[in-house]
């Protein structure tokens, strides 16, 4: 039985998860439903042994021109609780795993919960980008664009801030002064652009945009181990928290455990009998 979900589109092919957001329309502008589908779409994907990557992209020409500015519009005509606005950007931790160390309590807020999902989350940001968009792309472990992509910040022309946690996270994946440089400005950025800034790990042809990512998804779902995935996922969040000691411990820690897995044995023995790999996360 397939599960319905509002706003969004969600399949498993391959053992790879696809989120399309499908308001395509609207250019997939984002909508409480929509984040409530996302939300449980990932954490299905995050518990299904059937899943080993999963995929987040948009349907129709863009990825997520940001918040529905009817939603917008709604807000600045009427009083606002500014307490309660804030407290609903707030969520419950997201799915745990007993794989690597546990991150969940230095990630909160309204993404945070992605880096608690013990599966590579992959953003393919197919068009524009922008605003919540963007900011939920970059809590995403690995982000592709299409050349053709238009990425922006957007809130300092909308008289907002750098919103649910982008000024923490994007001065970390792109270094303070082109963090500042995409925020104060709410300028617009090609994938080509966003791929020098290190703002997404690649550009890829517009044409070929979807095959090649879903390419390197094969590659991570069918060549390399899924326990391995979730432990080294885990390790680079936590370091964002740790000195070089502490990363160094439970490196020390996690290799001991690596050497008793299922996993181990099957990486050594699929090199040694020159074969695929049959991995099995364990």
């Amino acid at each position: 039985m397939t599960e319905a979900y509002e706003d969004i589109l969600y399949t498993v092919q391959d053992r790879i998860a696809r989120i399309a957001l499908n308001r395509p329309k609207k250019l997939n502008a984002w909508t409480p439903a929509m984040e409530r589908s996302v939300r449980r779409a990932l954490t299905a994907a995050a518990v299904d042994d059937g899943v080993r990557v999963i995929v987040v992209t948009g349907e129709g020409r863009g990825f997520c021109a940001g918040a529905d500015m009817g939603l917008l519009e709604g807000l600045s005509s009427q009083a606002i609780d500014v307490q309660r606005v804030v407290e609903r950007t707030q969520r419950a931790a997201g799915p745990t795993s007993e794989l690597g160390p546990a991150v969940a309590a230095h990630y909160g807020g309204r993404f945070g919960y992605l880096m608690s999902v013990h599966k590579p989350i992959i953003a393919a940001i197919n068009g524009p980008c922008a605003g919540i968009g963007l900011v939920f792309a970059l809590f995403c472990d690995i982000r592709f664009a299409s050349g053709e992509a238009k990425l922006t910040t957007a809130f300092a022309k909308r008289g907002l801030i750098a919103e649910h946690g982008a000024s923490w996270i994007l001065p970390r994946l792109i270094g303070p002064a082109n963090a500042l440089d995409l925020l104060l400005s709410s300028r617009v950025v090609d994938g080509a652009e966003a791929e020098r800034l290190g703002l997404v790990n690649k550009a890829f042809a517009h044409e070929r945009f979807m095959p090649d990512v879903i390419a390197y998804a094969r590659q991570l779902a069918d060549s390399v181990s899924p326990r391995s995935l979730a432990v080294i996922k885990a390790q680079v969040w936590k370091s964002l928290f740790q000195d070089l000691g502490a990363a160094l411990e439970v490196a020390d820690d996690e290799m001991a455990k690596s050497f008793t897995s299922e996993d181990f044995k099957e990486g050594v023995a699929h090199f040694i009998e020159k074969r695929a790999a049959q991995f099995r996360g364990r």
